[in-house]
Order: structure tokens, then C-alpha cells, then sequence
């Protein structure tokens, strides 16, 4: 089936999104992360499309969504949230599953415990939500949310090239390097290094501590409503690590823990392996 690329108006500001399938059938919407696009789930949309109906939006700063100014726009990640909740709302999604990564794990984690109603399903890759998945990456942000000054520095290494490829190839066994195109980050990158976007990155960057402050809300919304869940997270991802994907069974004990041989973005090693997971997945829970 293929693949459509749509832009719509959310505020005044374009916002883009791919879909793919049947809108008849149950709706899945897939939440990208930094720094990437709607483009890290070109190969699952095509995938999945002959089962359910899948929307990609790429985030506001992000892709090519709108990405104005930091004077222009407040960035931070309830703002994302709202962006995002009022594309669906205009696309007449009621009820849609949920896959999360990175920066969209506490977008879609918002969206989903504030409207239990409306999600029929979680798929968590790399979405952390327990204090448990942070490493030792996250030191300089943490730092650098405290004192924006004296850890500028550190944090802008992350919105480098090397830094970007270094996302994609670590914790890629070496058997696996040779399914990682070179593309996804020279696209990335391409992103980031557009006039004023590193500019919205480090809004983002120490915005993100705010997210730990919804994590109770998060964990609350799992107990409460039982969402069926999927975690399929790359063992040796050093961004967000495996203690965050097994820290889900504390609150979902049915939830479904995979751990891949693969690092932060894992579809892009292991697509195939995810596609079935969650075709199994949902198959069984819809």
C-alpha cells in the first residue's frame, strides 16, 4: 500500500504527517523522537498498512513540520502535546494505539493520561517513562537544565554530526551495521542544521526535566487503566536503557517486554522483527 505525505493547519502553523491503510480500520499513530522525523517510520508504515491505519506527524521544530523561531513559539513538550492532540482531534481520530519514542514517549504519555478513553494501545520503543531508563547521557542536559549557561556547550556536542551518526550506529551489533542507512542521519542532520533550529533543540533540551514531573501521572494512568502494552526497546541503547523498558511490568504486568539486540533506533536494524511483534500485538488486543 502506499505511503501519502499531508500537510494541515494547527494553529497557524503547518504541520505534517504521512498515513498509510485503510481509515476503517483501528488507527495507530507513531510518535517520533529527536532528532528525527515522520521519516524514521517510512518502512513500518508500509508494513503495517494492509492490517491497520497509521498517521506519522513530524513535531513542530521538527521535519517538515513548522519550526519557527524560539521568539516565535514557546517550545516545550505540554506545547507539542497540545499541537499534536489537535491534529488528531482535526483528523477525527476518537480512538487510535499509540507507538512512543524518545520525545515521544512523554508526548504521547500526556495525550494518553489525560484521555484514557480515547487509547486502545501502547507501543514503546525507547519511550522511557520511569526514572529508572535514564544513563549517564542524560548528565550534561540535567546539568544543563539547571545552569543554561555553564552547559551550552556540552549540549550543543549533541546537536553535531558525529553526534547525530553516534544515535543511529551505537549499540548496533556489528552483523546488523549494514541495514543502517547512511540517509537517516545525514537527514537528521540536514534538519538540525537548518538557520535557528539548534536554537529550538536547546529550548527542548531544558524543557525536558519538566517531563519527570509527569512521570507519577504516567505511572497512575498504567495502574489505573491497564492499557495493553508492547515494549520493544534495544537492549543496548545508552540514550534510554533497558531498565526503563522492564520498569513498565512494575505497573503493566501484562505488558509485553522485548529486548532486541539493537541501540536507540531500533527499527532501523530490526523493522521486520518490530512489524511482527506488533502486528501479533494488536492482532490479539484490538
Amino acid at each position: 500500500m502506499s505511503v501519502t505525505h499531508h500537510t494541515i493547519e494547527i494553529q497557524g502553523l503547518p504541520v505534517f504527517y504521512r498515513e498509510a491503510g485503510d481509515p476503517a480500520k483501528p488507527t495507530l499513530v507513531l510518535l517520533h523522537g529527536f532528532p528525527s522525523s515522520s521519516a524514521m517510520f517510512r518502512n513500518l508504515l508500509r508494513d503495517l498498512a494492509g492490517d491497520y491505519h497509521l498517521i506519522a506527524p513530524d513535531h513542530i521544530g521538527f521535519g517538515r513540520s513548522a519550526a519557527p523561531a524560539v521568539a516565535d513559539f514557546g517550545y516545550t513538550f505540554d506545547k507539542l502535546t497540545e499541537i499534536t492532540l489537535e491534529l488528531l482531534d482535526k483528523l477525527g481520530l476518537d480512538r487510535f494505539a499509540l507507538y512512543i519514542q524518545d520525545y515521544g514517549a512523554p508526548i504521547g504519555l500526556r495525550i494518553a493520561s489525560r484521555n484514557p478513553e480515547r487509547v486502545t494501545a501502547l507501543i514503546s520503543q525507547s519511550g522511557n517513562a520511569y526514572m529508572d531508563g535514564f544513563t549517564p547521557f542524560w548528565e550534561p542536559l540535567f546539568a544543563h537544565a539547571v545552569d543554561r549557561v555553564t552547559h551550552e556547550p556540552a549540549v550543543r556536542e549533541l546537536l553535531t554530526a558525529q553526534a547525530t551518526e553516534w544515535q543511529y550506529t551505537h549499540g548496533v551489533p556489528a552483523d546488523r551495521l549494514d541495514r543502517l542507512s547512511p540517509d537517516t542521519w545525514t537527514l537528521d542532520q540536514a534538519y538540525l542544521d537548518r538557520p535557528g533550529n539548534k536554537e529550538v533543540q536547546l529550548e527542548l533540551f531544558h524543557d525536558y526535566k519538566n517531563n519527570l514531573d509527569g512521570y507519577p501521572a504516567f505511572q497512575e494512568y498504567f495502574r489505573t487503566h491497564q492499557p495493553p502494552t508492547l515494549v520493544a526497546w534495544g537492549r543496548n541503547d545508552e540514550i534510554f536503557g533497558e531498565a526503563g523498558a522492564r520498569a513498565y511490568a512494575r505497573d503493566l504486568p501484562d505488558a509485553e517486554i522485548h529486548l532486541l539486540d539493537a541501540g536507540h533506533f531500533a527499527l532501523e536494524t530490526h523493522g521486520e522483527e518490530i512489524a511482527a511483534l506488533i502486528r501479533a500485538f494488536l492482532g490479539r488486543v484490538l
